[in-house]
C-alpha cells in the first residue's frame, strides 16, 4: 500500500512537472525534478563547461605567436572569455548538486566528454580564424537556442556567453577574411585551415538524432530546443554564403541546393572519424587532457590560499559576533 501511494506520488509529481515545462516556466534549483532531469542536465552543462576550458588550449597556443600586438591583444581577451565561460557553467551546475572537483575529475580521468573540435590541432594563424569563425558559429546555432533552455540558471548563463560568442565569431571572421584578400600563401592558409575545419565543426552538432542517447528526453524536457540535425542544417545552409564571400572553395564537393526542402544538401560526415575522437583517439586527446591535469596541480596553491582566506574571515566573523 505505502508504496502505491509513494508511485502515485510521483506520479503526480512528475506531471506537474513536465505542465509547468510546457507553460515555458523555468525549472529553478530548489524546485522538484526527476532525478532523470537533474543528472542530463549534470552531464549536458558540465560537458559545456568542459569544452569551454579546454577550448582555451588550442588557441591559447598562439597568443605568443600572433601577427601583431593587436591581434594578441584581441586574442588573449577571447581565450579570458572561455575561461569566464567555463566558471559561468560549472556555478550553473553546482546549483544541481555536484561540486566543482567531482566535475573537474570526471574530466580528468575521462568519465566525462568535452567538444570533440578542440582534440584538432592549431597548425597555423589560420586555424585561429578557422577556429572563430566555424567552431564560435557552431557554438552559437547551439547556443542560442539554450537561452531558451528550461533550467533557469543554464538559461541566463548562455544569455551572456552568446553575446561574447558572438564576437567571437566575427573576430575568427574576420581573421579569414584578412588572409583571403591577401598574398596567394595567405590565402592558401584561408582555405587549408577551411578544409581542415569544416567537417570537425559538422560533428559539433553531435550524432544523428536517431543515434542519439540523449535527444528525445532532452527535447521533451525542453533542455534542448532543437535537435542535432536540425541545428547542423542551420549551420551548413548559413556557411555557404559565408565561404562564396570569402572566394574560398566549399570542403564539401556535394554541397547543393534543394528547392523542395529549401535547405543544402550535404555530403555524409566521416563518423568513424568523430567516435574515433570522443573515445579518445583523436590527434590530442591525451595531450588537452594532461595540460589540464598540470595546470590544475600546478594551480593547487591558489586554491589552497583561497581557501585558508576565506576560513580566516569566516572565523572573523564569528568572533565579532561572539
Amino acid at each position: 500500500m505505502k508504496k502505491l501511494r509513494q508511485e502515485a506520488q510521483e506520479k503526480a509529481l512528475l506531471e506537474a512537472f513536465q505542465q509547468k515545462i510546457d507553460r515555458e516556466e523555468k525549472i529553478e534549483p530548489k524546485d522538484w525534478m526527476p532525478e532523470a532531469y537533474r543528472q542530463n542536465l549534470i552531464r549536458q552543462i558540465s560537458q559545456h563547461a568542459h569544452s569551454e576550458v579546454i577550448g582555451e588550449q588550442p588557441e591559447g597556443n598562439w597568443i605568443t605567436r600572433a601577427p601583431s600586438l593587436r591581434r594578441k591583444a584581441v586574442l588573449l581577451a577571447k581565450v579570458q572569455d572561455e575561461a569566464g565561460h567555463g566558471l559561468y557553467l560549472y556555478s550553473s551546475a553546482e546549483t544541481l548538486g555536484i561540486s566543482r572537483a567531482e566535475m573537474i575529475e570526471a574530466l580528468q580521468t575521462g568519465k566525462a566528454k568535452y567538444a570533440s573540435i578542440f582534440n584538432y590541432p592549431t597548425q597555423t594563424w589560420g586555424d585561429i580564424g578557422a577556429i572563430g569563425w566555424l567552431v564560435d558559429g557552431a557554438a552559437i546555432c547551439n547556443q542560442v537556442s539554450l537561452q531558451r533552455t528550461s533550467y533557469g540558471p543554464y538559461s541566463r548563463a548562455m544569455i551572456r556567453i552568446c553575446k561574447e560568442e558572438s564576437f567571437h565569431q566575427r573576430q575568427g571572421y574576420q581573421i579569414m577574411l584578412a588572409l583571403a584578400n591577401g598574398s596567394d600563401a595567405q590565402r592558401q592558409m584561408a582555405q587549408d585551415s577551411l578544409n581542415r575545419f569544416y567537417w570537425p565543426s559538422l560533428m559539433m552538432f553531435g550524432p544523428h538524432d536517431a543515434e542519439s542517447a540523449h535527444s528525445a528526453r532532452s527535447m521533451q524536457w525542453k533542455i534542448k530546443r532543437e535537435t542535432n540535425d536540425s541545428l547542423r542544417q542551420k549551420f551548413i545552409d548559413q556557411t555557404v554564403q559565408q565561404i562564396e564571400f570569402l572566394g574560398l572553395e566549399h570542403p564539401d564537393k556535394a554541397i547543393k541546393w534543394n528547392e523542395e526542402r529549401d535547405h543544402y544538401d550535404s555530403g555524409e560526415i566521416d563518423w568513424e572519424e568523430f567516435y574515433n575522437v570522443i573515445n579518445g583517439n583523436g590527434h590530442c586527446n591525451r595531450q588537452r587532457i594532461q595540460h589540464h591535469v598540470n595546470a590544475h596541480e600546478e594551480g593547487a596553491w591558489v586554491r589552497d590560499a583561497q581557501n585558508a582566506y576565506a576560513e580566516k574571515v569566516k572565523q572573523r566573523q564569528q568572533h565579532a559576533v561572539a
